[in-house]
């Protein structure tokens, strides 16, 4: 029995042969393989990952495996280090001179939050929800030191890869004892703007779907409207920014609630919006709670219901995009609650942002 339970242990460990070409064309797109990875989704199934030509910046074309570990980098892997990637890059342009921290699992952040300590960051945002985090890849905008290395090869975080700009000698000495850690580092300073065609390919079973990448642009105050009887205060306002943010980088139905400093529970990939909203809250409950947060909702409320469920959990304010042809109720149930309803799009403009993620 034993023999057996490692075999079905081996296959996630067994790197598959892939034969790929070197170069695929797309349009008038290069891409040029670059790593082979472990296997693809599923074990037993070939995967690589292609650098597209000409790209530059922090994105993945430049990264360099500095410790590939006994396992490697998969597809998955490579898939939860450009979603961190990304929504690290994003609050850094916004949240200048803060370090964040991103944890990510299976293409969604499992949990987010800044500071000004990288051990003490890290480990925010690992409480937002431990159990969700167990076996995530971690992505910083800062230097990892020798107490946040500590703090990462801890077995029972089991962390998968840490993805960082640089690491300290006495780092890398730390994160080379765990020995299925893979270690990554950027090419380029977050700071520097990532270039490459701007253009998102999804394969369909006979097709291609493209689209141009979304980037949004609720990133300040001067951004956003208030629709409420009350005003937000000037910290849910802040909050409500962060966790916007954040939700427009977590898969749709996405509802996210948190402070202006850190995330508290994630709500991902449900078929309505109530079961996001529930979602959110009950995974908030493993670590910081749901009371005094902001929550942030991908797209419009098409019922007062996740209005109703944030005031019984003593949530504050929302942030949203107008579009239901229920907008007057759902603001009209916030009023009763005194909860601040803000709105994402700025003062005067008729057409809301929404948020939708499909990876």
């Amino acid at each position: 029995m034993k023999s057996l339970d490692k075999r079905r242990r081996n296959q996630y460990k067994t790197k598959i042969k892939e034969e790929f070409p070197e170069i695929l064309t797309v349009g008038r797109q290069k891409f040029r393989k670059k790593l082979s990875l472990r296997y693809g989704e599923n074990p037993g199934y070939p995967a690589a990952f292609y650098q597209e030509e000409g790209a530059s910046g922090p994105n993945l074309a430049d990264m360099e495996v500095l410790q590939e570990g006994i396992k490697g980098l998969s597809y998955i892997n490579m898939a939860d280090m450009d979603l961190g990637q990304r929504l690290v890059k994003k609050l850094t342009e916004i949240y200048k001179g803060k370090l964040i921290c991103v944890l990510v699992k299976h293409e969604m952040p499992s949990g987010v939050a800044m500071g000004m300590h990288p051990e003490k960051t890290f480990e925010k945002a690992w409480k937002c929800d431990s159990i969700s985090n167990f076996g995530s890849v971690i992505v910083f905008n800062n230097e990892i030191n020798k107490n946040a290395a500590n703090l990462i090869v801890e077995s029972q975080r089991n962390i998968e890869v840490v993805y960082s700009p640089g690491y300290s000698p006495e780092a890398l000495e730390v994160l080379a004892l765990r020995k299925v850690l893979r270690v990554v580092k950027m090419g380029s300073s977050l700071e520097e703007p990532s270039c490459d065609s701007g253009l998102e390919f999804k394969r369909l079973a006979g097709g291609l779907l493209l689209q141009k990448r979304f980037d949004s642009k609720i990133v300040s105050s001067e951004d956003i409207d208030v629709v409420s009887e009350r005003k937000p205060t000037q910290e849910e306002v802040e909050a409500a920014i962060f966790n916007w943010i954040v939700a427009a980088y977590t898969r749709s139905n996405s509802v996210v609630i948190g402070k202006k400093d850190k995330v508290h529970g994630i709500g991902s990939g449900q078929r309505s919006r109530i079961d996001a909203a529930e979602n959110a809250i009950h995974f908030s409950k493993r670590g910081y709670g749901p009371e005094g947060c902001v929550m942030a909702s991908d797209a419009f409320m098409p019922f007062p219901d996740v209005v109703e469920l944030a005031a019984k959990n003593k949530i504050t304010a929302i942030i949203y995009p107008l579009g239901s042809i229920k907008d007057q109720e759902v603001i009209d149930k916030a009023n009763e609650f005194n909860l601040a309803m803000i709105v994402t799009r700025k003062p005067g403009e008729v057409e809301s942002e929404r948020s939708f993620l499909h990876r």
